[in-house]
């Protein structure tokens, strides 16, 4: 997975006024917890925001007053109209234990059927997985290079060393739809080997 590093300082009192003041101050209310005691903590707006404005899912470098720790965003809140990152929980990772997250798809390559007319369909933009944090890329990439009309990509396919999804096996990722003038092609064709996909890692 992709890292980024946030450093925050601790609060004193947690309660909404202090917490109001936080805010008003350009910095969020953060609480980090998974392994033993929880630490309340605040750290700037601008830094948090390009965390979590982002498509990128990150572990992050925690730095709290001398204290580190990695961690991923679980939850998080934000104002009703204003969409400003209000407060943040961050899940603190052991390198022993796996932790579920939700990873984003992304498709790269020229799908045969795309090029035949047909029509690309992306039913999932993240799909939920468990795995360590050693084991977790930073996006599941799929190459659809081969994928030709009529023809998809399901979860059960998918295959990561040391990565557990848990959305439904039957469940389809992507996958090439008829369009009005696309013309498909034989299922007969000499290089059809029955694999319409590859994982990048």
């Amino acid at each position: 997975m992709k890292t980024a590093q946030l450093s925050g300082s601790l609060r004193t009192n947690v309660g909404k006024k202090d917490a109001a003041a936080l805010r008003n101050a350009e910095l969020v209310p953060c609480v980090l917890y998974g392994q033993g005691e929880q630490t309340h903590f605040a750290v700037k707006r601008n830094d948090i925001d390009k965390i979590v404005f982002s498509p990128e899912v990150y572990l992050v470098e925690l730095e709290i007053e001398g204290k580190k720790a990695k961690g991923i965003i679980r939850e998080l809140q934000q104002h009703a109209t204003k969409d400003t990152i209000q407060h943040v929980d961050f899940l603190e990772l052991n390198d022993t234990k796996p932790v579920r997250i939700g990873l984003p798809v992304r498709v790269k390559g020229s799908s045969k059927g795309v090029m035949a007319g047909g029509k690309l369909m992306q039913t999932f933009r993240r799909l939920n997985c468990v795995g360590l944090a050693k084991d977790l890329p930073d996006a599941i990439t799929l190459d659809i290079t081969k994928l030709k009309i009529g023809k998809s990509v399901r979860v059960g396919e998918i295959n990561i060393p040391g990565v557990k999804f848990l959305d439904p096996a039957n469940a389809v990722v992507v996958s090439v739809k008829m369009a009005r003038g696309a013309t498909k092609p034989a299922d007969d064709d000499e290089d059809d080997d029955g694999t319409y996909f590859s994982v990048v890692l």
